[in-house]
């Protein structure tokens, strides 16, 4: 990716997803977290800040890894990149918000010949593993289609950061970014796009809260009120 640094954690052994080849068996898309920028309206890094004694990204990476083996971690800050535990670039394109973060990591996935990306964003504490399987199972049974991603009862109607994209993505991305659209959906109009329907999702295990980010220390309260109530089924004892 022109212009990126890879980033490895302090103190930890982040090894670096392999590229495919064809004596590899079927190739598998990435699993890519999403942490965008700064965390501004939070005031620290909000993937680092513990919900029922875990690290918010800790809870995101065990969702995503029942999906997927290799996982990545798009972060433009550099300490959340440097004590993640993950492989870690930063955008290839600036000020594209969460978009730059889905371009940078199927940028990453082109270059180890991977179909795509299971994206989803560092700030959801309840994913649902089973959808994430779904998401990907779709993408398979469609024969890879540009984009997969469940409906919701959000402003979009669609959930873009828990989604599946292809690589095909990257040049319609940086079409739209080229004509000032950073809308999450902007480019869908030029690729395929396979949405899993709303009364699919809803019968997921508290579908009502799987979507539900963390954007304030208001909302981490009440994720810690919502665990409080039921035990984490991702807990360690």
């Amino acid at each position: 990716m022109t212009g990126a640094t890879e980033r490895q954690p302090a103190g930890a052994a982040a090894s670096e997803p392999l590229a495919w080849t064809p004596n590899g068996g079927e190739p598998q898309p990435l699993g890519a977290v999403i942490a965008g920028g700064r965390s501004s309206r939070y005031g620290e890094p909000k993937a680092l800040s513990r919900i029922g004694g875990r690290r918010l990204i800790d809870r995101v990476v065990d969702a995503l890894s029942v999906a997927t083996s290799d996982i990545v971690l798009i972060a433009n800050d550099p300490v959340l990149a440097a004590v993640s535990g993950l492989p870690s670039r930063p955008d290839a394109l600036e000020g594209l918000g969460a978009l730059g973060g889905i371009h940078a990591a199927l940028c990453w996935a082109r270059e180890l010949r991977r179909p795509g990306v299971l994206a989803v964003a560092c700030d959801m504490p309840f994913l649902e593993p089973a959808l994430l399987i779904d998401i990907l199972g779709t993408a398979r049974e469609r024969m890879m289609p540009d984009v997969v991603l469940p409906e919701s009862e959000g402003r979009r109607g669609v959930e873009p950061l828990c989604a599946y994209y292809g690589t095909r993505c990257v040049a319609a991305i940086e079409r739209a970014a080229s004509q000032g659209d950073r809308r999450m959906i902007g480019f869908h109009d030029q690729v395929s796009v396979v949405r899993v329907p709303l009364d699919v999702v809803k019968r997921y295990p508290h579908a009502d809260r799987i979507f539900f980010n963390v954007n304030t220390t208001a909302d981490r309260d009440l994720a810690e009120r919502v665990l409080s109530r039921e035990p984490d089924r991702f807990d360690v004892v």
